[in-house]
């Protein structure tokens, strides 16, 4: 029922369109305050700070890049250090330059005491922007941390956008472009997978700051819709992307102001296109998603009802096949059993009615039942039918005879 409601909600969602929002020009997306600790959460007050090696771990340095790390994760610093350095650059960004210093955590506690207590828990990596250091794990860690190389490009990405800037941009833009710059394009998986969060009314921009700190799975969705909100941006100039709204951006310090130089439109009406943009998207896929799986339940709830049917209907098939085929071989019987009874002579005035189930004889019966008299076998009178016979042909040559003597007896 609740995915029923849900679909019923995108629809009506869909044709009515987003909240009404504030006349064009009336709201400006201010910047939130600025922020001492890392990207995804709270200040770390145990994080390593500036250039200071912990104690156990080696220093590797190339280019901008400053990486400590354990024995067993050098090898593994090395090719962070050598792919960040190939792809060294972000969308509407000049070049870095400032010194990035990464600490390889070997493990999950080592990792927990470095970001401190107040960060969640379920993050992969943790940038400390004042500080221009990145927390992450090593090569040993879980699935869950998931790729290094796009987990430490996220984080690059946010330490190259406060270099750009001179002040702290919303929580969402923040995030947003780093899973932008990063090829994140798997974010959107959340809100495919969540129809009830597309089909409801989705938040504001001003309001989706709040969505980070709001457990786990609300800032999936979070990081969701702001790669989704950014990309929006980013596409509405296919050329140069980000790169005059960044620009415009640093100079006013005003969200309305660089959207409107940079796009031409205002930020209610980005707004509602980004908006509409996640609802057709996301909300179509996760319909389609949803539908998928109504059929497999529907398959797996009617399949067995199917086959114990056709089963049964085969059974009565089969019954209904050999009742016919004894009706036909009834028939053909009968029907043979009248073709020979009209080829034979009619029965003796007298003789009982002969019974049609019956099967005929060849020869009519006698009057006691028997068959025909067969040969030299005394009659009735005592004689036989073969002495009947030459007593018969004996008078007819005596009668020949007579004849004979009066055709010669003389006028």
């Amino acid at each position: 029922m609740r995915r029923v409601a849900a679909v019923a909600l995108y629809l009506l969602a869909a044709f009515v369109g987003p909240e009404p929002l504030p006349a064009q020009g009336a709201r400006t997306l201010p910047p939130v305050e600025e922020r001492s600790g890392p990207m995804r959460g709270q200040p770390a007050a145990r994080a390593p700070r500036g250039d200071i090696t912990p104690p156990g771990a080696s220093r590797i340095e190339d280019g901008r890049f400053v990486v400590y790390a354990f024995p067993e994760d050098v090898a593994f610093a090395q090719s962070l250090i050598a792919r960040s350095i190939a792809a060294d650059s972000f969308p509407g960004l000049p070049r870095p330059e400032q010194r990035v210093f990464i600490s390889i955590a070997p493990d999950a506690a080592r990792f927990r005491e470095w970001i401190g207590p107040r960060v969640p828990g379920w993050g992969a990596a943790v940038a400390f922007p004042h500080t221009r250091r990145i927390v992450m794990q090593g090569g040993r860690a879980g699935a869950s941390a998931g790729n290094p190389m796009v987990t430490l490009r996220h984080e690059l990405a946010h330490l190259a956008l406060r270099e750009r800037l001179t002040f702290t941009p919303p929580r969402w833009f923040d995030e947003g472009y780093a899973s932008y710059a990063a090829g994140e394009w798997r974010r959107g998986d959340v809100l495919a997978a969540n129809v009830a969060l597309v089909a409801y009314r989705l938040p504001t921009l001003d309001s989706l700051d709040r969505w980070f700190f709001g457990g786990a799975a609300r800032a999936q969705a979070a990081y969701a819709l702001s790669h989704a909100a950014v990309t929006e941006l980013a596409g509405m100039d296919e050329e140069r992307g980000l790169t005059l709204f960044l620009q415009y951006w640093d100079e006013s310090e005003s969200f309305e102001q660089a959207i409107r130089q940079a796009y031409g439109v205002t930020s209610a009406r980005y707004e509602t296109l980004w908006q509409r943009r996640v609802k057709l998207r996301y909300g179509l896929l996760g319909i389609l998603t949803d539908a998928a799986f109504a059929g497999v339940i529907l398959v797996l709830l009617i399949g067995p009802v199917w086959w114990t049917r056709r089963r049964r209907d085969r059974r009565r098939l089969a019954t209904m096949k050999l009742a016919e085929a004894a009706a036909e071989r009834r028939a053909r019987e009968q029907a043979i059993a009248l073709l020979i009874a009209a080829q034979l002579p009619p029965s003796v005035p007298g003789d009982a009615p002969r019974d049609p189930e019956e099967p005929p004889t060849l020869f009519p019966t006698t009057p006691d039942g028997g068959g025909p008299p067969a040969a030299g076998v005394p009659d009735h009178d005592g004689g036989s039918s073969g002495d009947d016979d030459r007593d018969d042909h004996r008078d007819h040559d005596a009668d020949r005879a007579l004849a004979g003597d009066d055709d010669r007896r003389p006028v």
